[in-house]
């Protein structure tokens, strides 16, 4: 049996992740409590139901102590399961509440709308580290379908290395495991030629692979990731997300992005997100 636990906070695109897990054919629940987990599961098994995807919300937070035991007892029943962490940043959400005319769920006349999303950050910080972490802050809902797609279909018995291009002006992504910043490599956006494109163009890439710098750079991070990897692999993650910064997450970042995934692609199970081109 395929499980999927789709937790996160409010406004951080839940729905859409529950919405996408019907489409391909999960049986979905949303907001169920955390306590009728095993009950519905062994209900849905007998019905016959291979695939199943739950929504866990704040609600349930009194026994998210029990996350840990749970997920044990079920991959010991042979079940895959997979968590996963919607999340964004608070400005994000505050202006997805404001935009939406949707109510906070832990709002009120006495707690104001930041109060209560970071509430709800504090009372679903125990099940972040047992997931893998979306960072939908700057997602358009069209790319966190295709993420959450690309990310059921990885074998769940091997690590998924996850290369995250991103731009420093926009932020770090709160999913990064890994960040490196490659802002001090020469900028494809100062030549009026190579500013429309991207590093996935061929002109940027052998701009960038004329310097010296970014080559070595380059050598430095892959060593880095290939050196550390095993450790990883040790600590029993499903997920590693290496992050590459550059200024606006347009070239310099994306090519970096990109040429690791191809480095490691030949080993390892890979994905490759370029989160300002979403």
């Amino acid at each position: 049996m395929q499980i999927v636990l789709v937790s996160g906070l409010s406004g951080s695109g839940k729905s859409i992740a529950i919405a996408v897990l019907e489409d391909i054919g999960y049986y979905c629940v949303d907001n169920l409590p955390l306590a009728m987990l095993m009950p519905l599961v062994a209900h849905l098994k007998h019905e016959g139901h291979g695939r199943i995807a739950i929504a866990i919300d704040a609600r349930s937070s009194a026994s998210f102590a029990q996350l840990p035991e749970i997920a044990d007892t079920l991959r010991a029943q042979g079940a895959d399961l997979r968590v996963v962490f919607l999340e964004a940043k608070t400005l994000s959400l505050v202006k997805r509440f404001s935009e939406t005319r949707r109510r906070h769920p832990l709002s009120s006349d006495r707690v104001s709308l930041q109060e209560a999303i970071q509430l709800e950050r504090e009372m679903l910080a125990e099940i972040a580290p047992l997931a893998h972490r979306i960072d939908t802050s700057d997602l358009s809902p069209s790319a966190l379908r295709l993420w959450i797609k690309d990310m059921i279909g990885q074998d769940r018995s091997r690590i998924t290395l996850l290369f995250e291009s991103f731009g420093f002006k926009h932020g770090i992504p709160l999913d990064a495991d890994l960040v490196f910043d490659v802002r001090c490599l020469p900028n494809p956006h100062y030549v009026a030629e190579l500013r429309p494109l991207t590093g996935c163009d061929q002109a940027v890439v052998q701009y960038l692979e004329a310097s010296p710098d970014a080559m070595a750079l380059l050598t430095d991070i892959r060593g880095f990731v290939e050196n550390w990897l095993p450790c990883f692999i040790r600590d029993h993650r499903a997920y590693l997300t290496v992050a590459i910064g550059c200024t606006g997450g347009q070239h310099r970042s994306v090519y970096f992005a990109e040429t690791l995934a191809t480095a490691f692609r030949e080993r390892e199970q890979v994905l490759v997100r370029h989160r300002e081109l979403s």
